[in-house]
């Protein structure tokens, strides 16, 4: 064959094959670490914040495990996605208004885990070496907690990396503390005030609300950028694994590098 029909030949293949391939990666080598949000690897699969989801993400090479943080009835800390813990223990009672003797003998019907200690977790990450994301789902200003969650993040060396989805209430506590998730607007405002340091936040985004000017500004204002892909993004699309494939595409194409995903989209990252 020679080389003008064989180039034909090419092109009729590739016009043939779908545009993403088996991932959208192949289009930008990038560098790119991954947070696993909801406590690991699930997939339907792992129950959320579960010790098989830990090392299934340790397995997979996540930089990060995203957890949420709950207190108990009897103040102590632990990992629970939800308010209560109905989808993946049967039961209906809420964090709050349960005891720890009694949370941690509860078994998810999934892969039979019990709900782990904030501790647990923090001290897996410090010995497989993953760093560690917050989401601060305890209400109000509770000093107390939020110290201890502080000390902890110090016993197994992690507070250096940590990053926090913070709330309102919680905010003037543990900024300077631990890097703080902001949006551009909030980020803008805290510039303007005394003692700002880029290195007390990162800029955390979904996609949809996320420019290439975002990501050009926050890389020249010194700020640690987080695009989140996440399946509750996709609530109304259609076509949830396309469209999150594109954001994933258009992402790397941008130059971002850190994302939290839902272990669904981790194909669209494979090299």
């Amino acid at each position: 064959m020679n080389a003008r029909l064989l180039f034909q030949a090419l092109r009729t293949l590739l016009m043939g094959m779908p545009m993403l391939l088996t991932s959208p990666a192949w289009t930008q080598p990038v560098s790119y670490s991954l947070i696993a949000h909801r406590g690991g690897v699930t997939g339907g699969k792992y129950t959320e914040n579960g010790l098989p989801a830990l090392e299934e993400a340790a397995k997979e090479g996540y930089a990060m495990i995203e957890t949420d943080l709950r207190v108990t009835a009897d103040g102590v800390l632990i990992a629970n996605h939800d308010a209560d813990f109905r989808r993946f223990y049967g039961v209906e009672k809420k964090v709050t208004e349960t005891r720890w003797q009694d949370i941690k003998k509860l078994k998810s019907s999934l892969d039979g885990n019990s709900p782990l200690l904030l501790e647990d977790i923090l001290s897996y990450c410090h010995t497989h070496k993953l760093g560690i994301m917050l989401d601060n789902k305890i209400a109000g200003l509770d000093t107390i907690l939020f110290n201890k969650v502080i000390g902890l993040l110090d016993r197994y060396d992690l507070r250096s990396t940590a990053l926090m989805i913070g709330t309102d209430e919680s905010t003037a506590f543990f900024t300077g503390k631990i890097r703080l998730s902001c949006s551009r607007t909030q980020l803008e405002e805290n510039m303007k005030k005394p003692g700002y340091r880029a290195a007390d936040y990162f800029f955390f985004e979904r996609p949809a609300r996320l420019t290439q000017e975002d990501v050009t500004w926050a890389r020249s204002n010194g700020i640690m950028l987080v695009a989140a892909i996440n399946k509750f993004h996709y609530n109304q699309s259609g076509d949830m694994l396309t469209d999150a494939a594109a954001d994933c595409r258009r992402m790397l194409t941008s130059g971002v590098s850190w994302f939290q995903i839902d272990s669904d989209f981790r194909h669209f990252f494979e090299r």
